[in-house]
């Protein structure tokens, strides 16, 4: 088909706005389905996952395609819940355009902001359209003045092509309609329609029409309003990119279907029947099936075998791909979500996708043995999925982290494990990384003297340790003059210290920022050995350690949460409750960004506790800053636990 005869769009709002029940309507409406599925079935054809079943709602994006009047429009339905918001952004790279669903009984809802955000950093124009019209108690004009108050003032109703709004919208987007209007001449129908167009791509107007997914009231209107008034593949605006080989050298893309072979890949699945399926979408030329292309990213070429279309979990072989399509690649060896596709004389790269930081964190124990050998493999294979799931191993705790967007993203993938690849674990709240540390200096003696009939174990040491500043770490100095200690123990000694700030001393932690001086000592010519300087040292670094003044350090983050106005007042009282510290605020748009710094140990709860301060409205980064001392009480509470368990453990 012709690249000016297609439509690609993403399908965007809050949960439960009915996006998923809307493109039903659309693929029914335009005659590609027979039958409308249900969502209380699990028989609609974008939410085919098992767990989108089960829960009744969008995880993944899925994608879709319908024929309607010599228009090909392939449609990217996204979750909604902000713990798949990776999935928005990366639908959003597919398209060139969307439709934004407002419920016309709930208005704006959060998810819908923070997707607008991202189509306006995007500079994609869209549709708005309101949903379920015809419940009892809706009123459209109320939607529509909350879509004007949360998100634009240029959207327009667009029911009516003589309404005054639309009209006066229109003129003010165009300098030659502008002044025609302002002289008190009527602009002509064909004025009106094509200013509404030009308009929409300049994202000067955003349309608004309403109806009901569930009745298909509206459905042949919008999708009219579709392919007249967003673009094809070759109206859309230029495409940023650089030169592959000289990253500094920007270039920009206009969208042909003559042009070199140009691509992006926004994301990777596991399909249970043919492996990994790879989503890609082209920007200029063709691609024919059983071939190959140049991954510009990973300067490689690769084979590949059918492409595919997909309408939700089904895969139409098709021959060839050109500018503006949204297909499928199975089973590729290199090529991986944010890979661009290009001409290998004249490589260029597209921006990486960028996700949000996880936001909650938990630790995963097998429940088996068995489950033990297959956890890693199972984990692996779902972070390639999706790039807002992180798998790491602490490794000072040992213990295995996984990191997401939620709690519900959390379980989410737990019950992945399980189904997927019969992995069964337990999530526990992270061990905090402490550190222990020194505030003075103390001299000890380390003397080490066993004797139990033939050779003995003799090992005496004298040592010195003194407090480092912030991020020195570990430094030792042999100051052994006239044989004290014999040279070649020297380095027991060492390694028996070493192995003392591994363990800790006080409460099972690193020890860091110390200097250990080894300046004195003795020896037995016959029992002296590299395992009793070894233990000697070890035990001279334990006593040194509890004379100078221990103490525990924490972890602290920089932390960033975005939150409305209203929210201001509680959120940093949240913050000063846990122990943090406000560093500044900034306005963000309709937003306040308050930056501060709070102990680690204070944060695993954070994301629930946010959602439910701002009802879902706020979000939050996290990174890590520095490390501190933990206030005495609750370090001595730290220390108590970590003897008490070593006692029992004796």
């Amino acid at each position: 088909m012709d690249a000016k005869n297609k439509r690609n769009l993403v399908l965007l709002g809050h949960a439960h706005a009915g996006k998923t029940m809307l493109a039903e309507s659309l693929l029914y409406s335009s005659k590609t389905t027979t039958r409308k599925g249900r969502i209380e079935d699990g028989t609609t054809v974008s939410d085919y996952g098992f767990d989108e079943i089960e829960r009744k709602n969008s995880i993944n994006l899925s994608l879709l395609f319908c024929d309607y009047k010599g228009y090909r429009i392939q449609l990217v339905d996204t979750p909604g819940y902000a713990d798949f918001f990776g999935e928005v952004i990366a639908g959003i790279r597919a398209v060139d355009s969307a439709v934004v669903v407002v419920d016309a009984t709930s208005g704006v809802g959060v998810g819908t902001e923070r997707a607008w955000q991202l189509l306006k950093e995007s500079n994609l124009p869209c549709i708005l359209f309101i949903n379920k019209d015809d419940k009892e108690g809706t009123d459209v004009k109320k939607a529509l003045a909350d879509i004007k108050g949360s998100l634009s003032k240029k959207a327009v109703m667009i029911d009516s092509m003589d309404s005054p709004d639309l009209i006066e919208a229109v003129a003010e987007s165009d300098d030659q309609l502008l002044e025609k209007y302002l002289e008190g001449t009527n602009l002509t129908a064909d004025e009106i329609s094509n200013g509404l167009t030009k308009a929409v791509l300049e994202r000067n107007v955003f349309p608004v029409l309403s109806g009901s997914a569930l009745s298909d009231k509206g459905i042949p209107e919008l999708l009219d309003a579709i392919i007249k008034y967003l673009p094809s593949p070759l109206a859309r605006v230029k495409l940023e990119a650089v030169d592959a080989k000289n990253p500094d050298e920007k270039k920009e893309l206009t969208f042909s279907q003559d042009g070199t072979l140009s691509g992006f890949v926004f994301k990777n699945i596991s399909d249970p029947y043919v492996g990994q399926l790879t989503f890609f979408r082209l920007f200029t030329g063709t691609l024919d099936s059983n071939t190959s292309f140049y991954n510009a990213t990973k300067d490689v070429k690769e084979r590949i075998g059918q492409i595919y279309i997909l309408q939700g979990k089904e895969q139409r072989a098709v021959d060839s791909a050109s500018c503006g399509d949204i297909l499928a690649i199975a089973k590729l060896k290199d090529t991986v979500t944010s890979d661009t596709i290009a001409d290998a004389k004249s490589p260029i790269l597209f921006a990486p996708l960028v996700f949000p930081e996880p936001a909650i964190s938990a630790s995963v124990k097998p429940k088996s043995r068995h489950d033990e050998e297959k956890i890693s493999g199972a984990l692996t294979k779902l972070a390639a999925e999706d790039l807002t799931f992180k798998v790491s191993r602490n490794q000072q705790t040992h213990e295995l982290i996984i990191s997401g967007l939620g709690d519900l993203h959390l379980g989410l993938m737990v019950g992945r494990m399980k189904k997927r690849f019969h992995v069964e674990v337990e999530l526990g709240t992270p061990q905090v990384s402490y550190k222990e540390s020194i505030t003075k200096s103390a001299k000890v003696q380390g003397k080490y003297k066993r004797q139990s009939g033939g050779r003995g174990q003799y090992g005496d040491v004298w040592i010195e340790i003194q407090p480092l500043e912030k991020g020195a770490g570990f430094e030792f100095v042999d100051k052994i003059f006239g044989g004290a200690i014999p040279k070649n123990y020297i380095p027991s000694v060492e390694k028996g210290v070493k192995q003392v700030c591994l363990e800790g001393a006080v409460a099972g932690y690193p020890i860091i920022d110390i200097r250990v001086i080894l300046y004195d000592g003795s020896y037995h010519n016959v029992d002296s050995s590299d395992m009793a300087f070894q233990i000697a040292g070890a035990m001279a670094l334990r006593k040194a350690v509890a004379e100078a003044g221990p103490v525990l350090l924490e972890p602290v983050m920089n932390v960033e949460v975005v939150i409305p106005e209203e929210h201001l007042g509680s959120i940093s009282g949240d913050i000063n409750s846990r122990r943090g510290r406000i560093m500044g605020m900034e306005v963000k748009g309709k937003n306040q960004v308050v930056k501060a710094t709070v102990p680690l140990a204070e944060m695993f709860t954070y994301a629930n506790d946010l959602r439910s301060h701002t009802g879902g409205r706020g979000s939050y980064i996290m990174r890590f800053s520095h490390y501190e001392h933990v206030p005495h009480k609750i370090a001595s509470g730290i220390i108590s636990q970590y003897q008490a368990s070593r006692q029992k453990e004796e």
